[in-house]
């Protein structure tokens, strides 16, 4: 005995029909090719998105893929350390968190990706207390140690990183964040 196939829906005019073949997904030619241009629509702004992301790309500045890695090492490290307290004050607390660092971007550019450099830190600390550097510095050697303590607080050799470095620091970072999610 035959079975009979289940109606469905048109995808053109939504009007429930009886397929003749479980592919079909139109009630009729009209509709079919009226799909068929829908697909064909939607394939070639799929392909326009796509270009016009490429452009995008190349026309970003060093400084933009900066900020991209930036925004991912930073989820890394609230991820890091979601269970951990505020590095500076020792706090849990419902407000917001941000990845604070205890050498400032602004003056040692080389530890900006460092995960020694960068923990979790509640932003009353971090923007209202300009970092709360005193705590940050008593908390950090509790927990990465003296001597990994004096090394970050050393001198470091500048680096300049270039575009593909940055893309593949982002990229690192954010594989990371799927880790650990």
């Amino acid at each position: 005995m035959e079975r009979k196939p289940k109606p469905k829906k048109c995808k053109i005019c939504e009007t429930e029909f009886t397929p003749w073949i479980s592919t079909q997904k139109v009630c009729s030619p009209k509709c079919g090719i009226l799909f068929v241009r829908m697909q064909a629509k939607e394939k070639e702004e799929k392909e326009k998105r796509k270009e016009l992301k490429e452009r995008k790309q190349k026309l970003m500045s060093r400084s933009d893929w900066l900020n991209l890695a930036q925004v991912e090492f930073n989820k890394f490290i609230r991820l890091r350390d979601k269970n951990d307290p505020c590095i500076s004050c020792g706090r849990y607390h419902e407000g917001q968190y941000h990845a604070g660092h205890y050498r400032t971007v602004g003056a040692h550019p080389e530890l900006r990706f460092n995960e020694l450099n960068c923990h979790k830190q509640c932003s009353v600390c971090n923007n209202h207390k300009s970092g709360n550097i005193v705590e940050y510095r008593i908390n950090l050697a509790k927990k990465i140690g003296e001597e990994s303590l004096k090394w970050l607080e050393g001198p470091h050799d500048p680096i300049k990183l270039s575009i593909e470095e940055i893309k593949e620091i982002r990229d690192r970072y954010k594989n990371k964040s799927k880790e650990l999610q």
